[in-house]
């Protein structure tokens, strides 16, 4: 069987929910999209962040994402699993491009209480109003608590560390054995999870002026 033929194999039972196909792609294909994603690291960036650590936390996405893979191709493959690596390497270096903290507004107010899960809440904006913090603190607590246990446990991990417990990403990145760049990149996929997982949950919270 020609490689060509072995990689439409494979992507066909990736369409049917194989790990292990999945898994045999990556291997075959990822060292191709690791080096295209090393020649777009701008040299200024190389202490904070390499290809590996885009190809980590793209690796964990595809596995996730692989429900929404449309594939016929190696080539189109390739395709799919480089956008995730750009999307990833993009995040990593609007936030490192950042050099401060964010706006105080959107970090927790009280690292480790109540409050800093409202303030996620609000700041991932799918609850359509904010939670009264009076009313809401608890079960803005809950939700996320109840979510996080859904997800991998480097992505709970990271919302843990940075927006709940409001640690400098130094901190989390060291506490998480981790550079600061693969950090943000965990931070910005965590967030796009917790968006689609908490969804439902805020639809219960208590919206009270």
């Amino acid at each position: 069987m020609s490689q060509a033929m072995d990689d439409a194999a494979l992507l066909s039972r990736v369409a049917e929910g194989d790990v292990d196909a999945l898994r045999d792609l990556l291997e075959r294909h990822g060292e191709t999209v690791w080096n295209a994603i090393d020649g777009d690291i701008a040299s200024h960036w190389r202490s904070m962040i390499d290809a590996d650590d885009v190809m980590q936390v793209t690796y964990m996405e595809a596995f996730l994402q692989m429900q929404n893979l449309r594939a016929a191709s190696a080539q189109s493959f390739v395709g799919w699993l480089r956008r995730i690596a750009q999307n990833n390497l993009r995040d990593a270096i609007k936030e490192l491009e950042r050099k401060k903290r964010p706006h105080p507004a959107r970090r927790a107010h009280a690292p480790g209480g109540e409050d800093s899960y409202v303030t996620l809440v609000e700041m991932l904006g799918e609850s359509g109003a904010s939670p009264s913090r009076h009313v809401a603190r608890e079960e803005a607590a809950e939700a996320i608590d109840s979510v996080l246990r859904q997800m991998p446990p480097d992505y709970a991990k990271v919302i843990r560390l940075y927006d709940l417990e409001c640690r400098e990403i130094d901190e989390a990145a060291e506490a998480m054995g981790r550079s600061a760049g693969a950090v943000h990149m965990l931070r910005a996929r965590a967030h796009d999870r917790l968006r689609g997982l908490l969804g439902h949950e805020t639809d219960f919270f208590t919206h009270t002026a």
